[in-house]
């Protein structure tokens, strides 16, 4: 996912010279005060000062393009925080009595739906758009918060350069062909990584066991010379200078690797999908402690990412990253260059999954790491 701090105010009607409909209500504030209308004057003026910028906390590589075109179109200003999933998440928590944020916006339905259950968010379901199967069965029952988009967890990356064996099965990455060879990243830096840990332990032993069997599996890896690295770009350069031969990474960023890499001899990325991937949205949420006029703004710009219009601007903000997801909005086509979604997927159940985050995370960093 996207690191780094930008901070990005787009502001169209809130400063002479800009068009939108705040500059508009402020033409005919103008407008009608030359007729003698104090009231009609008045009322303008009030509109043109009650839009409230939004404050975007972030970790999708098109978040900051999305929240240009929003602007553009709305005159409603962004400002965008982008960051990794796991330290906005932090944030999130340490502001839980003084949140600074309107909206978050990053990859993973486990983290939302523990904010959901500590009664951090605003319920809100969208009636401009309607989803495919996937986008239903992601859409949380309590709408605390929308999908608008998926990838998976994980994508198999590997070096065909300089391996003769695929796996089949996660399993086969604990036997000796593997050894020292494969890579993936820390749960605690890397939003995705979590979901694809839980997606293991539902996998191999269900809720009732899927902890102990997880854990038992991820030893076996480490034991086996499993390497961890912060996040998908430090376990592709780890791929791509020879450090291991196999990375467990999201489908885009895998995807976006392969498709903006030349091939050579020594090195020739390719992709593999060992059953089960477990299915990755991306999330969106309001603050359930903002001002009415501001949630009111932050459910427009939901609307928006929904939408054909939104939904485009998202597959053109990270070409080889982010932006290669599966919609889950109908109507919507993904990119050429994805293929079909794998079929052997599993959908997680991010109210079992998401509060057991930080006891999973805790564990691997000590045991794993």
């Amino acid at each position: 996912m996207t690191a780094g701090a930008l901070t990005t105010i787009v502001c169209l009607g809130a400063f002479a010279g800009c068009s939108g409909p705040t500059a508009q209500a402020s033409s005919n504030s103008a407008n009608s005060a030359n007729s003698g209308n104090s009231t009609t004057s008045a009322n303008a003026a009030a509109a043109a000062t009650s839009v409230e910028p939004i404050v975007l906390y972030a970790a999708e590589g098109y978040d900051s393009t999305v929240a240009k075109a929003f602007t553009a179109k709305t005159g409603i200003p962004v400002k965008v925080d982008d960051d990794s999933t796991g330290p906005l998440t932090a944030k999130i928590t340490a502001e839980k009595d003084n949140p600074q944020w309107t909206l978050f916006w990053a990859d993973g339905d486990t983290g939302f739906a523990s904010l959901d259950q500590q009664g951090l968010l605003a319920p809100y379901q969208s009636a401009s758009a309607t989803f495919t199967d996937a986008g239903q069965k992601l859409q949380p029952a309590s709408h605390g918060y929308t999908v608008s988009a998926t990838t998976v967890m994980a994508a198999l990356i590997y070096n065909a350069a300089a391996v003769t064996s695929v796996p089949t099965a996660y399993t086969d990455l604990e036997t000796a062909p593997y050894t020292g060879k494969v890579g993936m990243n820390d749960p605690s830096q890397s939003g995705p990584t979590y979901p694809f840990i839980a997606g293991l332990m539902n996998q191999f032993g269900g809720q009732s066991n899927g902890v102990a069997a997880g854990e038992a599996f991820l030893t076996k890896l480490k034991a086996n010379g499993l390497h961890v690295y912060p996040t998908n770009g430090d376990t592709l350069h780890a791929l791509e200078s020879g450090q291991i031969d196999y990375g467990m990474i999201q489908s885009s960023a895998a995807l976006g690797e392969v498709l903006k890499t030349k091939a050579t001899a020594k090195y020739k990325p390719e992709i593999a999908y060992l059953p089960l991937s477990t299915l990755l949205p991306s999330c969106i949420a309001i603050d359930k402690g903002a001002d009415a006029q501001t949630q009111k703004e932050a459910q427009q710009f939901i609307d928006y990412v929904l939408s054909p219009e939104g939904q485009a601007v998202m597959q053109t903000g990270d070409p080889s990253g982010d932006s290669l997801f599966w919609p889950v909005v109908t109507g919507v086509s993904a990119l050429p260059a994805l293929p079909a979604m794998p079929t052997q997927y599993q959908v997680l159940d991010p109210t079992f999954w998401g509060p057991l985050e930080g006891q999973v995370n805790s564990w691997f960093d000590s045991t794993i790491k």
